[in-house]
């Protein structure tokens, strides 16, 4: 389900979108109460709405975002901004980064991208656009804080920044479980992230780990 205010820019995205195989466009609305009404009626598996909608053009895509994650938490939300604003990023993921995105209008054009977007999100991930990045770890210490952990915190960061879970994360490294949640919590603290009560410091660990690493391309297109 698409809300996009501006006629052109809905045509386009809704173009896209129809063009991705295996991703069926219920409806677009071009206000976000409308949008709403149409959310509680269908209930679509992934919502991309434009952060600003009418009637006020603020942040209506981050609140309908955060209503549904405690009204509708299995519905993924992917908000497209025109801007990067790591304020509306950090806000979407506030209260938890599961099935959240925040994505770049400019980035919807690439079919490709956008169809790995949502299936992210769908499955229960979360996408930040690049071009955020910069914005959020400017909120860091000046130094990495990355020198504060051990070789075998630094493997479970690198694995927690490919995708995977502690689940996974025990089997690749041969460890238990609990292991691996000591070590996740051992970074947490240490990435000054531990006093976080959602998902986002996993995201926010992975995201300073591939800026340390040099792996964070934030000028790509």
């Amino acid at each position: 389900m698409l809300g996009e205010y501006d006629f052109l820019a809905r045509e386009g995205i809704t173009r896209v979108i129809e063009g991705l195989d295996g991703i069926e466009l219920v409806a677009s609305f071009d206000d976000v109460d409308a949008l709403r009404g149409a959310i509680d009626r269908d209930r679509p598996d992934i919502v991309v709405t434009e952060l600003r909608m009418p009637p006020g053009y603020t942040d209506e895509g981050i609140r309908l975002a955060a209503e549904l994650r405690s009204a509708s938490p299995e519905i993924g939300v992917v908000v497209v901004s025109e801007r990067a604003d790591p304020r509306y990023a950090t806000e979407l993921f506030a209260l938890g980064s599961s099935r959240r995105g925040y994505l770049l209008k400019d980035r919807v054009k690439d079919a490709d991208r956008l169809a790995r977007v949502i299936e992210e999100v769908a499955r229960g991930g979360a996408v930040l656009d690049p071009s955020v990045v910069d914005g959020l770890m400017s909120e860091q210490h000046e130094r990495s804080p990355l020198t504060r952990l051990t070789p075998r915190e630094r493997e479970v960061l690198e694995l927690i920044a490919e995708g995977y879970s502690n689940k996974a994360i025990a089997g690749r490294l041969t460890i238990t479980r609990r292991g691996v949640e000591r070590h996740v919590s051992a970074i947490f603290s240490k990435l000054a992230l531990a006093d976080s009560t959602d998902r986002s410091p996993r995201v926010r660990a992975a995201l300073l780990f591939l800026r340390g690493e040099g792996l964070l391309d934030t000028h790509r297109h």
